[in-house]
């Protein structure tokens, strides 16, 4: 199972050979010039971590960040394929229109989604991998942050395997000179195994430290990818269109005043694995329906006030003021006799308010604050006839009817320094959820329950240390233990719609949240040539919701899931000189959790955690000019063969092969070119072994050898 990663890891040795061979040359070019220094010499200040800035070598957490030069370099398709290079995340692909990353062994709704902070999550989250995600435009996206592990404390349910933020561009005002300021960027990328374009238009316009705007627009179409081995495979394109506004304004040095609006389309997406266009791979199934396939669009609009730098007992105060929309339409059309189509569709709004503050004590530093979340959700299905003609009327959607549901979470964090190389995280969340179903099938009776509602009350816990090993903060010891939780939604409560290789969830009543318990502890270091990062996690699950087969493809859903997941995760990076760094990283991760073997039995067994891969790996070389113009990079990403399957993996046929996934290694030459201060080209060729592989749990295969181009000019 090795032999995946050590093939991949083997390059770093023969690559660090070659890197300080050429180092050691002189480079005449570089004469009488400044070298410079690498990029990630100075480690970044983040914000997930602990609510407020803290450089990410100080967090009590491993901190993996991703910066606007890496988004552009690695040109991601999606904000999911953004995160496929970062240390214990794995990016399942039901199909090329729908992603969804694994974090530590959890997936779904089982990892918390933030656009600048804003719970991006909703009530409405099925159980697995899902879509949502994919509707996040990646070319919006500034910068990403993600904290591994439990972060209820501050952010509330669903932050279980990590918190991701995501921080939109903006106009940058305060960063201008004063007077009028006015910039542009126009970028183009395609890419010829994915057979896509995509277009990005932004402008920035205001006048420096007082105001500043920024807007955006992404035109994308992908067409049928083409796998290695397989060919084209069928309705796997799709087209996309997203837009951004952003609007800053300085109503003082210290307060500033944020409105932004997007909103994002995408039009035709299959999920191809549960059709007839779909591809037996290693011994998978085809799936029945001649389609299945959803149009979906999404918008985020929000008005924030914050302070910094205040002269009272709060040093700094946000106030957001957010409506998200979320609608999911999808059409179905049935290899039957009657050959019918169904329509089902989700619509959901959500209003969010949310109040921090930060105070510096005699007693630490406190964050703390207020957040509130409200759903309100229509949900419902209808059925025809090839013909047109109208057939009949669901009771209700893929969720319940006339539903809304509530998150009110009360946090507080406070951190404390005993001396200068001693540092404590110690914080609390009390969270009080609710959930109003107005209409829904009742499984016993196959009829419409008009109304059902329960709510959740939950308290969680948080204590973090750090403890620097040298006084020039170089090197950190961190560990703790933290609480986690997640209160069940209305996707656990309501759900009737197909899941997996063609399995019925059906609504489930009479559910608890799910409770975790995260230990953890690491080493950090961050030198003038290396950066590196050594964790291990052991997580606590303890009434995890799972499904429990009842007969005839329907599963109920249950708290009956106690268990773990453990893992360990090394990443580093060595910087020889100005020109040359190796990197890369490896990840071991093992689950195990109570899960019901057969149809209609009350007895449970442990078995692995679902599609948990148990090695990833990455490793790779980079060189770039002292003057930055010029950068390539070779790097292998391995995964090895997953084969712990479990129950419900063996039965998801349509996308698992019986034996389990295939290891493979996916060979990447990248490498950019800034041709004056306005034009910038980057090339990669991806998949250079043409290797036929998928992601674990995916349904359809990765593109084979390919090249991806991009431009992209500033004025």
């Amino acid at each position: 199972m090795l032999d995946r990663i050590l093939s991949c890891l083997f390059l770093l040795p023969i690559l660090a050979g070659a890197a300080e061979l050429a180092a050691s040359a002189p480079a005449a070019e570089d004469e009488g010039r400044e070298p410079a220094s690498a990029n990630t010499q100075f480690p970044p200040v983040v914000v997930t971590a602990t609510r407020d800035g803290i450089e990410a070598l100080k967090a009590p957490n491993q901190v993996r960040t991703l910066d606007s030069r890496e988004m552009l370099e690695r040109q991601a398709r999606t904000v999911t394929e953004a995160l496929r290079e970062t240390p214990g995340v794995n990016v399942q692909k039901t199909s090329n229109a729908q992603g969804s990353p694994f974090i530590r062994g959890f997936t779904g709704f089982r990892n918390l989604a933030l656009i600048d902070g804003i719970r991006f999550n909703n009530s409405t989250f099925r159980e697995g991998p899902n879509q949502y995600w994919n509707t996040i435009d990646s070319y919006a996206i500034d910068h990403i942050e993600l904290v591994p592990g439990q972060g209820s404390v501050l952010y509330g349910s669903d932050s279980i395997g990590g918190t991701i933020n995501l921080f939109t561009k903006g106009p940058g005002f305060r960063d201008e000179e004063s007077g009028f300021f006015f910039h542009g960027l126009s970028s183009y990328r395609a890419a010829t195994a994915e057979r896509s374009h995509i277009g990005r238009q932004e402008l920035r316009f205001g006048e420096g430290g007082r105001w500043g705007l920024h807007l955006g627009a992404s035109l994308k179409s992908f067409g049928d990818v083409r796998g290695a081995g397989v060919g084209i495979q069928p309705n796997t394109g799709y087209d996309e269109w997203a837009y951004d506004a952003r609007l800053d304004l300085a109503l003082s040095e210290d307060w500033t005043l944020t409105a932004v609006h997007q909103q994002l389309r995408q039009n035709d997406a299959w999920r191809t694995h549960q059709t007839t266009s779909g591809i037996a791979w290693r011994g998978t199934t085809v799936g029945t329906d001649l389609k299945r396939a959803y149009d979906q669009e999404r918008t985020l609009s929000y008005l924030r006030l914050a302070g910094e730098n205040l002269d009272s007992f709060v040093d700094s105060a946000a106030f957001t003021v957010s409506l998200q929309t979320a609608d999911e339409y999808e059409h179905r059309i049935r290899r039957r006799a009657d050959n019918r189509v169904d329509h089902t569709q989700v619509e959901l709004a959500t209003l969010g308010l949310d109040l921090q503050f930060t105070s510096a004590t005699p007693v630490g530093l406190f964050t703390y604050g207020v957040d509130y979340y409200r759903d309100w959700v229509s949900s419902g299905s209808q059925r025809y006839r090839l013909d047109g003609s109208f057939h009949s009327r669901g009771i209700q959607g893929p969720v319940g009817d006339d539903a809304t549901y509530d998150l009110l979470g009360l946090y507080l964090q406070d951190q404390v320094d005993f001396g200068s190389r001693f540092h404590l995280f110690v914080g609390g969340r009390l969270t009080h959820a609710a959930a109003s179903v107005g209409r829904f099938n009742d499984p016993a009776t196959a009829k419409a329950v008009d109304s059902y509602s329960e709510d959740w009350q939950n308290a969680s816990g948080s204590l973090r240390v750090v403890y620097d090993l040298d006084e020039q903060d170089r090197f950190q010891l961190f560990g703790g233990v933290s609480q986690g939780f997640r209160a069940p939604n209305l996707s656990d409560l309501s759900r009737l719609d197909i899941a997996r290789s063609g399995e019925r969830e059906i609504p489930s009543t009479g559910l608890d949240p799910e409770k975790f318990v995260n230990f953890e502890i690491g080493l950090k270091a961050e030198t003038e040539s290396i950066s590196a990062g050594l964790s291990y996690f052991h997580t606590l699950i303890d009434d995890m919701i799972v499904r429990r087969p009842v007969g005839g493809g329907d599963v109920l859903k249950d708290n009956s899931g106690t268990g773990f997941v453990q893992g360990i995760e090394v990443n580093g990076e060595w910087r020889l000189d100005p020109h040359w760094t190796l990197f890369g990283h490896l990840t071991w991760t093992e689950g195990r959790v109570d899960q019901y073997p057969r149809t209609n039995s009350t007895h449970q067994r442990a078995e692995p955690l679902s599609r948990v891969v148990p090695l990833m790996g990455r490793a790779g070389i980079r060189w770039q000019s002292a003057d930055r113009r010029l950068w390539s990079e070779l790097l292998c990403l391995a995964h090895s063969r997953f084969e712990r399957m479990n129950t419900g993996d063996r039965r998801d046929t349509q996308r698992i092969p019986p034996e389990g996934n295939p290891g493979f290694e996916n060979l990447i030459l990248r490498g950019g070119w800034l041709v004056t201060n306005n034009l910038e080209l980057n090339v990669a060729l991806e998949n250079l072994l043409d290797q036929e592989y998928r992601h674990t749990g995916s349904g359809s295969n990765e593109p084979g050898f390919g090249a991806v181009l991009g431009a992209t000019f500033r004025f």
